[in-house]
């Protein structure tokens, strides 16, 4: 299992921030991995729901179900398992004006062939700064 994880100052308190982070439709636009949201009733993650998304990767349409384990107190958490499995961690506290927002994922291999061509397509997005541009537009997202 290897981890990334970013770090970045927003201009915007940690409310705002778990609420961007927690709006389906706004994780769309920042999301490091490219996803559909199979359940177009999803309108906010909560502790204890989960969603099913799907979107392309490693030149097939593959879906994950989204465990959501912690939305709340300026953290989210959750785990994506699909052909490869996620865990997720942001979490956003008070800083000055604003807010500190980290991030991590955690990617492990699913099995099969598949499995493994996943997590190497998910490992080389997010070694190629896919979490600091989710982060980035995290960012933009709450201090419009």
């Amino acid at each position: 299992m290897r981890t990334w994880t970013a770090f970045k100052r927003v201009d915007a308190a940690p409310d705002a921030v778990l609420a961007a982070l927690t709006s389906t439709d706004a994780a769309r636009d920042w999301s490091p991995v490219p996803f559909e949201l199979d359940d177009e009733t999803a309108g906010r993650l909560s502790a204890g729901s989960r969603v099913r998304v799907s979107g392309q990767l490693v030149g097939r349409r593959v879906g994950f179900d989204v465990d959501v384990h912690e939305a709340g107190d300026g953290r989210l958490a959750l785990t994506a398992s699909g052909p490869v499995a996620m865990d997720v961690a942001y979490e956003a506290r008070a800083l000055g004006g604003g807010s500190e927002v980290s991030a991590s994922v955690s990617v492990r291999r699913g099995g099969g062939v598949l499995g493994r061509l996943a997590e190497s397509a998910t490992a080389a997005l997010l070694q190629a700064g896919a979490l600091g541009l989710a982060m980035d537009r995290i960012a933009q997202s709450v201090s419009a």
